[in-house]
């Protein structure tokens, strides 16, 4: 059951569905984000003591399902934060996010878990999208992820005086993303390891420009996605760790794709774009789509997804706040 703080009743349960995501989009490193409709549910529930955590699709049988599960540690981690102590948990997750392939799984687990506290906390009464953010940048290191998770569509995170900030942005309704999704797993922590400490100025001006453009590619010109997913920052630079996931991004632009490595890889992106002759079929089987599928080799598996425009929703309905 629900209710909003100060009505005299507890929140004993609370449902959160969280996206994944896709973050750098080529040139944007660590400030842009894209959210993907690809979701896990999560459910919390406030018992007398203990804590049970089960789990169902990606990631089952392989996660923790003590303490140390991710959810679990970001959910305790809001509850200090708010100075609130639950007696016991009982979480039961459906995931659907592939696990260290690049699309965000961690930033999904940590949003969820922040969300799920502040969604069953009796003294809160309502949910302030901004201090998510803040503790969610603090616990997972990585605010672009989060701010796409948190605001869904497409999203751009900086660094302001008082802790990470984010701009919300709608994604042109063209755009469809295609992620590439390979069977081998990558952790972020190593593939940041092979980037260098300093880049050349060329370099760095010429993502300027092209994360720049990438905005208007993405808001309501996806003619330009090509060369506005232009990148000499990050990704050449960790081919060592992704050789498959880079020889796949040129073969997709060599034929005229928008191709990425999603966040940290290994899974790669495809920006296409929905044609006119598509709007009588279904999303999995647009003009893109078969090209994609055409160039997509063994063992990697595609998924046709769209852009989510809503972000982290608690399901059981408890009111949100963007301040």
């Amino acid at each position: 059951m629900t209710a909003d703080a100060g009505s005299g009743t507890t929140r004993a349960s609370v449902r959160i569905r969280v996206p994944a995501t896709s973050a750098n989009l080529g040139p944007a490193f660590d400030c842009a984000g894209l959210a993907l409709s690809c979701t896990d549910d999560l459910e919390f529930t406030v018992t007398d003591g203990g804590l049970s955590v089960e789990m169902t699709g990606e990631g089952a049988g392989e996660l923790p399902t003590d303490g140390s599960h991710l959810v679990v540690r970001a959910f305790r981690a809001a509850c200090e934060e708010l100075g609130w102590s639950p007696p016991g948990l009982r979480l039961s997750t459906v995931n659907a996010i592939p696990q260290g392939r690049g699309m965000g799984s961690s930033a999904a687990a940590v949003v969820g878990g922040v969300f799920g506290a502040w969604a069953l906390c009796p003294d809160v009464a309502e949910i302030d999208l901004g201090a998510v953010l803040r503790l969610a940048d603090r616990f997972e290191g990585h605010a672009d992820n989060v701010a796409a998770c948190l605001h869904g569509g497409v999203t751009l995170a900086w660094q302001g005086p008082g802790g990470p900030v984010a701009e919300r942005l709608d994604a042109d309704p063209r755009i469809q993303p295609l992620l590439l999704v390979p069977g081998a797993t990558l952790s972020t922590s190593a593939a940041r390891g092979l980037l260098p400490d300093a880049v050349p100025h060329g370099d760095a001006a010429f993502n300027a420009g092209r994360a720049a453009l990438l905005v208007a590619a993405l808001t309501c010109d996806p003619d330009l996605l090509l060369p506005a997913t232009e990148d000499r920052l990050h990704q050449r630079q960790r081919t060592a760790a992704m050789p498959d996931s880079l020889a796949l991004v040129d073969r997709l632009r060599g034929e005229g794709l928008a191709a990425v490595v999603s966040g940290a890889g290994p899974s790669v992106l495809v920006l296409s774009r929905r044609h006119p002759q598509d709007d009588h079929v279904d999303s999995s089987d647009g003009v893109e789509v078969r090209r994609v599928a055409a160039l997509t080799p063994p063992g990697w598996r595609l998924l046709p997804l769209s852009v989510d425009g809503t972000g982290v929703r608690v399901l059981s309905g408890a009111q949100v706040s963007s301040s």
